[in-house]
């Protein structure tokens, strides 16, 4: 299965990216707009996800990793999902905005 991927560049600072990121990842920093639902709950929280209608959501962990498994599951589930192309490293590494709750993000 071909998973689809978005570039850093191509998602607005302040897009809902769901963040499959464990807890003490998401607490070291995350976009601002972003929606945190580890990986391990995914099945169990899709209903707290976008409309599936409401455009190409895109999904982000650290490397790129889990957010392919989770375009993967969440594609076969009807939502239209993307890949974030390197994943918050690469959010980072592009000067993206990041918050955290000790008020200096690091990715993790």
């Amino acid at each position: 299965m071909s998973i689809a991927q978005v570039s850093v560049d191509d998602v607005p600072d302040d897009a809902v990216i769901l963040d499959v990121r464990e807890q003490d990842e998401w607490d070291a920093g995350h976009a601002p707009g972003a929606l945190h639902i580890p990986l391990s709950e995914l099945p169990q929280r899709l209903a707290e996800l976008p409309d599936p209608d409401s455009g190409t959501l895109a999904v982000a962990c650290r490397g790129g990793g889990r957010s392919s498994r989770a375009v993967a599951w969440l594609t076969q589930q009807g939502f239209d999902t993307a890949n974030l192309h390197g994943g918050m490293k690469a959010w980072r590494s592009a000067g993206k905005p990041l918050v955290s709750d000790s008020g200096t993000p690091t990715v993790r």
